[in-house]
């Protein structure tokens, strides 16, 4: 299940003659279609927000075909946050809260836990991953630590997200050159621009924002979409797997089978008309007669 990707892009954009880059990105009608069958507590939904622009942000500094995965676990009201990004930036994403914790604060929401980026190349081997502890008092935070520790490439990074919209920038200085006065400014230019800004204002906008006083090249970009891997045929593979007792047992207690997609939340639901076709008419029991 996907969604058209609209006015959602990523885009690139370069100071000229300088070791400085930047990605942008705004995400209204993926971020909606990930929504559409899940219900998330305001700072949940908006901490997801800010973990899917980030998967994007860092997917497209990749180089190569894969995916990458931004996963968020610790013992806070969110135990878990997983958002995915693939090279082609499609984007999927999914938390596991308790309702009872939750609260308007980073530290609350996440506790102590980690961030593990995993990327996977279609042509290379085994994944890489970095992890980095959940140190910070924003998503966004433990993103540059991630940066300064397993990429060990000077980056800033800002979030922010609503029931509208997801977006993010990502400003990087270049390896292999002198960090100097362009880099601090630049720096302190991206940590001055407010979430509503990073939501609402034009990409264009953000990024001569950013680059003031240099020259900015800001590129065409990519689509973004939504992109959810789930289908019947696969859940029916599921249903397969758990076996034909364990599924007519809750076909006879409720009367249909409901698996919902983690991803999406999307719920398949199979009836016994269903059920029949993937296992074939139920065993009826032999028993003796006497005559």
């Amino acid at each position: 299940m996907s969604a058209q990707p609209g006015g959602d892009r990523v885009r690139r954009f370069l100071l000229e003659g300088h070791p400085v880059r930047g990605q942008l990105v705004q995400l209204e009608s993926s971020w909606a279609a990930m929504r559409e069958h899940a219900h998330y507590p305001e700072p949940v939904r908006d901490l997801l927000g800010e973990a899917m622009a980030a998967a994007v942000l860092l997917a497209s500094t990749l180089k190569f075909e894969g995916s990458l995965a931004l996963q968020m676990q610790g013992d806070g009201a969110v135990g878990l946050l997983v958002a995915q990004c693939t090279h082609d930036f499609r984007v999927r994403g999914v938390a596991r809260y308790d309702e009872a914790r939750i609260a308007p604060d980073f530290a609350v929401l996440t506790g102590r836990g980690r961030i593990a980026v995993t990327i996977e190349s279609v042509e290379r081997g085994a994944p890489y991953q970095g992890i980095v502890p959940l140190a910070g008092n924003s998503l966004a935070e433990c993103i540059d630590g991630y940066f300064a520790t397993s990429e060990q490439l000077p980056t800033r990074v800002r979030l922010a997200a609503d029931a509208q919209r997801a977006a993010g920038l990502l400003v990087q200085h270049l390896p292999g050159a002198e960090v100097d006065a362009v880099w601090e400014r630049t720096c302190e230019r991206a940590t001055g621009v407010h979430g509503q800004e990073l939501l609402y204002d034009s990409c264009e906008a953000l990024a001569r924002r950013v680059g003031a006083g240099d020259d900015v090249r800001l590129f065409a970009g990519s689509p973004v979409a939504f992109e959810c891997r789930c289908s019947r045929e696969r859940v029916l593979g599921v249903l397969r797997a758990l076996g034909e007792e364990e599924v007519q047992g809750v076909l006879r207690e409720q009367g249909k089978v409901t698996v919902t997609c983690d991803f999406c939340h999307r719920p398949y639901v199979f009836d016994a008309i269903d059920v029949t076709q993937v296992f074939g008419p139920p065993a009826v029991p032999v028993t003796d007669r006497i005559n």
